[in-house]
């Protein structure tokens, strides 16, 4: 097949796309397809050959790493020659247009939020992952929490909080501590705080002001981080993230030997069961087709609780979903080739 990965985008998660892209371009070459592995929001404006050359060019080194801090995302609009507001770079839609599929390696706001699927859908070019309505509630955090307390699923309390910066310090006052300060609609942990004390809290939502001022403060459960995929509608084995220093944020998930990640958790049969029930339970709640990974926290009673669900994880070389798929034995290129011939069915089948 003729398949384009799209990476990158304009996200703070731009990188760990990129290295994911890189993953799954080569994953998919390897079992005989030809794959061209565009950045989403560059298009082609630096190529110099033809469209069609794309498809036999190697992936640039440098997005194979992914950094320690999250880039600034003016200056990558500052970087781009063509100066369109458009999500999509020169020449994306039409080498998509053109593939058999676009395998979808975007994380974050600028690709995981439905509206890249929604224009490959009106242009009706298939596509990896779930479908344009189930990716856009399950990026909204509030919303996916809602669907899921409604549901009986335990998920710790929360509140969307909308501010200016003059409301910060009534607000710093007024919240019950400990909370985790999360932006809204992001992933790979940034912008997520921590907030024990009055201070780190002025601190947590001054940063949220980064994200529009828009975050959900949620109840902070202490506990071991587990974390849950579902491949093709069946729940993949357990992980749990034990990182060496603080939480799992966005360095302690992307640098190598930064936490220790333990496949299948070391948890009793009947948690293990609740925990992927309840992962299968969200990824069909919110509507999710193909594969998802969701995350939660199981307390000191042995308590799980959900806290939100990915609808493109990681694809990177320490990305969680492979280390699960690996646990039952299938590999990374198997693993890639599986999501994308699911999903071809699932548009087939109007998911």
């Amino acid at each position: 097949m003729k398949i384009v990965v799209l990476a990158g985008g304009l996200s703070p998660e731009r990188n760990v796309s990129l290295s994911s892209g890189v993953m799954v371009a080569e994953a998919l070459r390897s079992r005989g397809h030809r794959v061209a592995l565009v950045d989403l929001y560059f298009g082609l404006e630096n190529w110099e050959g033809t469209p069609e050359e794309v498809y036999d060019a190697p992936a640039p080194e440098k997005w194979r790493r992914v950094d320690h801090t999250a880039p600034y995302l003016e200056e990558i609009r500052a970087r781009r020659k063509w100066k369109s507001e458009s999500q999509f770079g020169p020449g994306v839609l039409e080498l998509c247009a053109g593939a058999d599929a676009v395998f979808l390696a975007l994380h974050g706001a600028c690709g995981e939020d439905g509206r890249v699927q929604a224009a490959l859908d009106l242009m009706g070019i298939p596509y990896t992952g779930s479908g344009y309505l189930g990716s856009a509630i399950a990026m909204d955090k509030d919303l996916t929490k809602r669907l899921c307390a409604q549901a009986g699923v335990a998920t710790p309390q929360w509140k969307l909080l909308e501010y200016t910066e003059g409301e910060i310090p009534t607000l710093s006052q007024s919240l019950e501590l400990p909370l985790v300060v999360k932006p809204m609609d992001s992933g790979s942990s940034i912008g997520v705080s921590i907030a024990h004390t009055r201070p780190e809290l002025t601190a947590a939502l001054t940063a949220g002001l980064d994200f529009g001022g828009r975050v959900i403060v949620e109840q902070y459960v202490s506990g071991r981080e587990i974390q849950v995929g579902v491949l093709e509608e069946k729940a993949l084995p357990s992980i749990e993230i034990i990182p060496k220093q603080g939480f799992y944020d966005y360095e302690n998930k992307y640098q190598p030997g930064a936490a220790v990640e333990v496949c299948p958790a070391p948890v009793d049969t009947g948690l293990e069961t609740l925990l992927e029930e309840t992962a299968q339970k969200v990824h069909t709640l919110v509507g999710l087709a193909v594969y998802s990974r969701s995350d939660f926290i199981v307390d000191d009673q042995g308590k799980p609780w959900f806290l939100e669900i990915n609808t493109l994880p990681g694809m990177t070389p320490t990305s969680l979903l492979p280390q699960e798929a690996a646990a039952v034995g299938i590999d990374y290129p198997t693993l890639c080739e599986r999501i994308l011939t699911a999903s071809l069915e699932a548009r087939k089948a109007g998911r």
